[in-house]
């Protein structure tokens, strides 16, 4: 079972930059990213809150997330992040969840 980095920024930039900056610091997988408008929009400076979450082992979590923050708040901020090691089975189904719909890969 692969740990779960959860790494919530303040836009989508950020998290494009986020993400991509994480896949290529760990042996990581982007399993969803999703969306959320911050509970007092008009007080940030992006008011769209996007989620990244990223798969593999626990080490490979950790130096994704740390690339992906320092990349995020290079654009504009990090609004929280959580890892977790070993995801229940019910937070599992969670995790998949996205309303921004599934990355599938393009066959070359």
């Amino acid at each position: 079972m692969d740990a779960a980095g959860i790494l919530e920024v303040m836009g989508m930039t950020a998290a494009y930059v986020a993400g991509d900056a994480g896949c290529k610091a760990g042996n990581v997988r982007i399993e969803a990213m999703d969306k959320n408008k911050p509970v007092n929009p008009d007080k940030y400076r992006v008011p769209l809150l996007v989620s990244i979450k990223f798969r593999g082992s626990v080490e490979d979590v950790k130096a994704a997330m740390a690339a992906a923050e320092e990349a995020a708040n290079k654009v504009s901020e990090v609004y929280q992040k959580h890892i977790i090691a070993r995801p229940d089975e019910q937070t599992e189904a969670m995790l998949d969840i996205s309303c921004l719909g599934k990355y599938k890969p393009m066959e070359v």
